[in-house]
Parts: structure tokens; C-alpha cells; sequence
């Protein structure tokens, strides 16, 4: 009866050691997402849409982006460059 406590944590740590790995599919869509977002974000300067509030609210979340990616916060990672995607596009639309 003792061993299912052990099992269990052990269980636990494996799941999340999956979870920070660098070369998971959530990292590596983390990475290429974060990649292709701060390209849509530079086209969207020289575009001169630097100045939205659709465009500032895409580089912070971007930013908080990288800093999710280095702690291994993958899924989280992932949410905010989808957002980012969406405001970068939004900052473009004329109004």
C-alpha cells in the first residue's frame, strides 16, 4: 500500500518533465510561433502600425511570450503568440 503514493509522485514528475522539455512539440511550436509573430510584428512597424494600441498589447504579449518559453511554460507560451497573431493583425485593419 505504501508503493502507490511512490508510483503516483513519480508518475506526476515524468508528466511534468514532458512538459518543459526544449524539444517537445509545444516547445518547438512555441519557438516557431514566437518566430513568425515577431516577423508579423516587424512588418507591422515598417508598415508604420507601431503606433495601435492593437500593435502594443501584440508586443507585450509577445514579450511575455519569451519569458514563458525560457521557463518552459510552453502551453502558455503558445496562448500568447496566438493572441499576439490575432492583435497584429487587428492593429493593420483600417479604420
Amino acid at each position: 500500500m505504501k508503493k502507490l503514493p511512490v508510483l503516483f509522485l513519480m508518475a506526476v514528475f515524468l508528466l511534468a518533465g514532458c512538459e518543459t522539455n526544449p524539444l517537445s512539440k509545444s516547445a518547438q511550436q512555441c519557438q516557431s510561433g514566437l518566430k513568425k509573430a515577431n516577423e508579423e510584428l516587424n512588418f507591422a512597424k515598417a508598415k508604420g502600425f507601431s503606433g495601435t494600441v492593437e500593435y502594443t498589447k501584440a508586443a507585450t504579449l509577445l514579450t511575455g511570450a519569451a519569458i514563458q518559453y525560457e521557463f518552459g511554460k510552453y502551453p502558455n507560451c503558445i496562448n500568447k503568440v496566438e493572441r499576439a497573431r490575432k492583435f497584429i493583425k487587428y492593429s493593420q485593419v483600417k479604420k
